[in-house]
């Protein structure tokens, strides 16, 4: 079967019976079987993808099919869809299936999108390159030594190397736009409020969005006009109409005020060739009409730092729930723990104290062993700068440093309508090559952690590639809620 770049060529065929649905999810699951290499699923939803896919054939027969018929896509191991597994890349989370779908599932289903699988990823979304998945690393198509990015590399991946037509990833830092850059596809963050998070399993809750991985801006603003706006399980979802985004791609042709980052561009660690595009780009730009002017961002150093603070802060308060308990990993030496804990309940008051260590043994061992190294590393950061003695001077200095960051990004936005900027330092890295390095890692995401600290909307757009043969980035940053004009141009830059 041919290879399908967009959800228009997929319906130009499904509607004039040249494919079905069902030889088109069959195709994708070959693809994806003959490419297991890569690691990017974790598990193929063969049997619901192909039921669903024949509903849909159905639908396209009657012609009352959805928006989004002949869509196949995937979804990051974080999003979850009842009566699947999900498992945020964790031990922690073994055999835990899910009781109830994300918002963001229920309305790709209800426009006939065709679920086909979860996608590996960083574990609790913590990670820029893939390496901290409890079931192995996901290796980048275009070079297979390379990192994928994180943390949503496996949906990165699943689109890069035709193993679906989208997919769905989250973005705390950067973890949508990062892997993108690495792999070449485009890559949305929407603002913050912009898409429900009912059904996500939680990082960082003031920071994480769920958006969607495509191989072109149509498909993404499509996706993002169906999972968009208010949902009754999510306060944090504003209540602000979603436009029709994907209808409004060509409908913008105003000449824009472009900012870009002077101390971005001057960064000591930037890649001289992502440099020499991006000035390319702006030299481009201004000759087609658009204003383009430099401008100083002197808190650059202070992005990391306030990111890794805070974000870590809310993970260790999020991952508290899992201590194997109720559900997924208990440890299988805590036998006699066990049998205080049994007792708990009836214990009478000088058996508490048995009872408490049993607990406090229960929740030792199992998250000790159900959480990878880089998650205990977030952990304890976060419970550090929680806890008495340093909280004053952490964590409210982190959100009171959060202020000044947005109020600055939001004047710069107040005389422009976007910030260009890179969306990686370079391009993807060998494996092993940063992950002994805690800090290198995290300084990956430099560019990235801006449009989340902020909670403006983001986009990674593919047009960039190195001399190395790989794919980079350019990153788009725009006003909150002004997805339809930060698409719309992202088009345009699509074409430069």
């Amino acid at each position: 079967m041919k290879t399908y770049n967009s959800l228009s060529e997929v319906q130009s065929d499904l509607f004039s019976n040249n494919v079905s649905c069902v030889e088109l999810t069959k195709s994708y699951i070959n693809r994806i079987n003959d490419n297991k290499h890569l690691n990017a699923f974790l598990e193929v939803f063969e049997k619901s993808a192909l039921e669903k896919a024949v509903l849909v054939d159905e639908k396209v027969k009657n012609k009352t099919a959805g928006k989004l018929a002949g869509m196949v896509i995937a979804l990051k191991d974080n999003i979850c869809y009842k009566g699947h597994k999900v498992s945020a890349s964790s031990k922690i989370l073994e055999g835990f299936e899910s009781l109830f779908s994300a918002t963001v599932v229920e309305r790709l289903l209800n426009e006939d999108a065709i679920i086909i699988g979860r996608c590996n990823c960083d574990e609790f979304a913590m990670g820029s390159s893939n390496e901290n998945s409890a079931f192995g690393k996901v290796l980048n198509p275009h070079d297979i030594k390379r990192v994928p990015g994180g943390s949503s590399g496996g949906s990165a991946v699943a689109v890069a190397a035709d193993l679906c037509l989208a997919a769905l990833g989250t973005d705390t830092g950067g973890s949508i736009r990062q892997p993108a850059s690495f792999c070449g596809v485009v890559g949305l963050k929407p603002t913050y409020g912009r898409v429900s998070r009912h059904g996500a399993i939680a990082y960082a809750s003031s920071f994480d969005q769920i958006g969607p991985l495509t191989k072109n801006i149509e498909d993404a603003a499509l996706i993002m006009e169906v999972m968009s706006g208010k949902d009754e399980h999510d306060s944090t979802v504003s209540l602000k109409p979603v436009p029709e985004y994907s209808k409004e791609l060509n409908a913008n042709t105003t000449k824009f005020r472009i900012a870009y980052l002077k101390d971005c561009l001057e960064s000591s660690g930037l890649d001289a060739e992502i440099k020499v595009r991006i000035n390319d780009i702006i030299n481009k730009l201004k000759a087609a009409g658009h204003v383009v002017e430099a401008v100083d961002f002197p808190y650059l150093d202070y992005l990391v730092p306030t990111y890794y603070v805070l974000t870590t802060a809310e993970a260790s308060s999020n991952l508290a729930r899992y201590a194997g308990i109720t559900y997924g990993y208990r440890s299988a030496n805590i036998k006699a723990a066990s049998a205080k804990v049994a007792v708990t309940e009836g214990a009478a008051a000088n058996d508490s104290d048995a009872a408490s260590s049993g607990l406090d043994s229960v929740y030792k061992k199992s998250r000790s062993e159900g959480f990878g190294e880089e998650v205990k590393r977030r952990i304890m950061l976060g419970t550090f700068v929680l806890s008495s003695g340093y909280y004053d001077a952490y964590y409210s200095k982190g959100q009171r440093v959060r202020r000044v960051l947005k109020n600055k990004t939001n004047e710069i936005l107040n005389n422009y309508d976007f910030i260009l900027l890179p969306t990686t330092p370079g391009t993807a890295f060998e494996f092993g090559k940063k992950s002994a390095d805690p800090i290198a890692m995290y300084l990956e995401d430099i560019f990235t952690v801006q449009a989340n600290i902020t909670g403006l909307p983001a986009i990674s757009l593919p047009i960039g590639k190195h001399s190395n043969g790989l794919p980079f980035g350019v990153q788009l940053m725009a006003k909150s809620f002004a997805e339809s004009d930060l698409l719309s141009f992202s088009k345009q830059l699509m074409g430069t």
